[in-house]
């Protein structure tokens, strides 16, 4: 029965409510929806019927990780509920985790429009929002007082202004941010630490491995409540993120994210045509999915289980999930795919998952993480 209205849904949307969507500003549809999905997030008795038909229950579903316990490994990525109005509806909407942000320490209004576009050939987002955030004082106060039904992670990053001139002062900002989120007693359960967004002022980087160490020795120093995972780009060579994997070993990190968005305009995955028309801003969905595979492959087998991998990077089904947990994460993240697929996308995975667990002899996800690089 479930399938049935899940496959009306998905035709819905897809034939219809989509096509109505994208003749609309890529921004002003995202913030209708993030307004929507707060008000439903508000009504109990909402979310019981949303959630009979898309939040999906299954024992094989279910991990502990970084002493958290996730009900299924589909999350919603930082950067769609940038100030954090969702975390009461993504439970109904069958999400195991999600993120908000990035929040930075200062408040910053985004870059100059346009700030989203839509590639639909690609199947990508153009992003150039540049951590549009109210300020950390201000997501801090309004999830102070709630508590969550899965487990929520905020997204921290530098703030987007000008006066920050090096990466020491960046690191200072980075931590004021930190702070904040632990003083206010926010119930979160995990923390995203983004070192990778392509869109900010100043030619300020993490990714030089002295950088990084010095970033990550003072987020050490605050002794933070819940554990870290640190956002990364996709766009460096393997040498290079292997630099950045071994300074991350040394400190109280808890894990990956893999990865960020795609700047290589060049990528075979964008259509020329498609990328003309955004001079600004770099893309999302598909054209992130062969590297950031790539990158959660060459982590899990130089890092073993040291550190946890989450992958992100166009995800638009349940045979996509299930590549980048045989390549060694073990959740993953999404929102491209399911802007172009739909909001049942995360009951079809969930759906789907224990299908292909059960027939590679899996009694569990967990089990099935990062077994492409072994023989059977």
């Amino acid at each position: 029965m479930r399938k049935n209205i899940l496959f009306i849904f998905a035709l819905c949307y897809q034939q219809i409510l989509k096509r109505i969507f994208f003749l609309f500003d890529p921004e002003f549809v995202h913030n209708r929806m993030v307004k929507n999905g707060e008000l439903l997030g508000r009504f109990t008795f909402l979310r019981q019927v949303i959630a009979v038909i898309f939040a999906v229950k299954n024992q094989m579903l279910i991990q502990t990780i970084a002493g958290i316990r996730f009900e299924n490994p589909i999350g919603l990525s930082a950067g769609f509920d940038h100030d954090a109005h969702l975390t009461q509806i993504l439970p109904a909407v069958g999400f195991g985790f999600g993120s908000v942000g990035t929040v930075t320490y200062h408040a910053y209004g985004g870059n100059p429009r346009p700030i989203l576009g839509r590639l639909p050939k690609s199947r990508s987002l153009m992003v150039n929002k540049g951590y549009k955030s109210s300020g950390a004082e201000v997501v801090s106060r309004r999830l102070a007082s709630l508590s969550f039904a899965i487990p929520i992670g905020i997204s921290i990053g530098r703030s987007n202004v000008a006066s920050l001139k090096n990466e020491k002062e960046s690191s200072k900002d980075i931590v004021k941010a930190f702070q904040i989120f632990e003083e206010k007693k926010v119930k979160n359960a995990y923390y995203e630490l983004n070192i990778s967004c392509p869109n900010l002022y100043g030619d300020i980087s993490f990714y030089p491995p002295k950088n990084l160490e010095a970033l990550l020795r003072a987020v050490d120093a605050i002794g933070l409540s819940t554990p870290v995972f640190i956002k990364m780009p996709i766009e460096l060579s393997d040498k290079e993120v292997i630099l950045i994997l071994d300074v991350i070993l040394k400190h109280r990190i808890a894990g990956i994210i893999i990865g960020n968005l795609q700047k290589n305009r060049n990528d075979p995955a964008l259509i020329p045509e498609e990328v003309a028309k955004f001079p600004v801003g770099n893309f999302s969905g598909k054209p992130t999915w062969n590297r950031s595979n790539a990158l959660i492959s060459l982590a899990y087998r130089h890092c073993g289980g040291k550190l946890v991998i989450i992958g992100c990077g166009g995800v638009f089904s349940a045979e996509d999930a299930y590549e980048k947990i045989l390549r060694g994460a073990s959740l993953v993240q999404l929102i491209t795919g399911m802007i172009y697929q739909g909001p049942q996308l995360i009951a079809e995975i969930n759906l789907r998952l224990p299908v292909f667990l059960r027939r590679d002899g899996y009694a569990n996800v967990a089990d099935a993480v990062g077994m492409m690089h072994y023989e059977k």
